[in-house]
């Protein structure tokens, strides 16, 4: 699978080289097969150019997700989407939150993932599947090691 990664943003230092078994086990764990997948690492002012673009609301974001092929048995390539993160709204929150920017990070990632695979969290039955999916990915990425750290 190929997983391209764009850190467009400096506002935390993201170890490229910690983001593929991150998404290989949120995508096996999903039962979920694909050829292609792209994460962008975006800062503020990029985060909410594209949601004021894409979803008519300009205000800040933790992350965007664009679907691309459905899952298709019969495809030669499947490309599953991008997922635009923005690392400094989880640095915001998780200095006020006391919590750990880079898991706050992972959760980020873990969610537009979710989003590309079918998930939805506009209804509220729908907020719950995701939230219960993303509890469970962060469960089993934490015990295997595979949430983002910093690196030095």
């Amino acid at each position: 699978m190929i997983i391209n990664v764009f850190d467009q943003q400096e506002s935390l230092k993201i170890s490229l080289d910690q983001l593929k078994p991150l998404v290989e086990q949120v995508l096996r764990e999903e039962e979920r097969q694909c050829d292609e997948v792209s994460l962008y690492f975006v800062d503020t002012p990029t985060i909410c150019d594209l949601h004021l673009q894409f979803f008519n609301d300009g205000s800040s974001t933790d992350c965007i997700s664009f679907p691309m092929d459905d899952e298709d048995e019969d495809a030669p390539y499947c490309i599953l989407g991008e997922v635009f993160v923005c690392p400094e709204t989880a640095l915001n929150y998780a200095r006020s939150h006391h919590l750990d920017p880079y898991e706050e990070t992972t959760l980020y990632i873990v969610h537009g993932l979710l989003h590309l695979m079918g998930y939805d969290d506009i209804e509220e039955e729908d907020l719950v599947h995701m939230r219960q999916a993303e509890e469970r990915h962060m469960k089993q990425l934490k015990a295997l090691g595979l949430c983002l750290t910093e690196r030095p």
